[in-house]
């Protein structure tokens, strides 16, 4: 469960850029995307049981609602952040690492087999296919209506259909550019950083 709270926590950053009571209420009254992965995270961490089972059923109503679909079973890392709701699908097979942004009508998925893996500070844009089993290095940005079918390396943008190396980031120094209030384990409290 301290996994879980912490994974909320890392979300609720990524949306607000602190972590508080009365912040969490407003941005999960208000913002769709921390609301979906609030009740994500606790489904993906009770899958059994009484409670397992009404998590899922409440995460079933919320994916309706808000028009995302993400499967329990989907892992997720750290600092994960919906900028806009609406039309996001993704297998549950894929891979997420931490500080991911993912935008309204997305899909991310596979016909055959697993689904993309994609890296730390990654930001994916607005309706953006990731097809079939990629990879997606750290700090790469997949710009508005990309079709990605290949695999992408780290430090770069990539746009278009099919997605092509628009601008290598690592070379200007502007790797991962729109993940802003990144989520790292400084942010934890003091008591909780000498646990880690």
């Amino acid at each position: 469960m301290k996994t879980t709270i912490e994974l909320i926590k890392s979300d609720l950053f990524r949306v607000a850029g602190r972590i508080d009571l009365k912040c969490f209420m407003r941005k999960f009254i208000g913002n769709e995307g921390f609301n979906y992965m609030f009740w994500f995270r606790l489904a993906s961490a009770h899958r059994n049981g009484v409670i397992g089972f009404m998590l899922r059923a409440k995460l079933r109503a919320t994916q309706r609602k808000f028009g995302i679909v993400i499967p329990v079973g989907t892992t997720i890392g750290p600092g994960f952040f919906i900028s806009h709701f609406g039309g996001i699908v993704v297998n549950e097979t894929a891979v997420f690492g931490s500080n991911c942004n993912i935008s309204q009508c997305t899909t991310i998925g596979s016909n055959h087999g697993k689904a993309a893996t994609i890296g730390n500070n990654v930001y994916i844009g607005p309706n953006v296919c990731i097809v079939e089993a990629v990879t997606i290095g750290d700090n790469v940005t997949i710009g508005a209506g990309s079709v990605v079918t290949r695999d992408v390396v780290a430090g770069v943008t990539v746009a278009g259909s099919p997605a092509r190396v628009m601008t290598n980031d690592a070379a200007l120094n502007r790797e991962g550019r729109y993940i802003t209030r990144r989520w790292v384990t400084s942010h934890l409290e003091p008591r909780q950083r000498s646990e880690v």
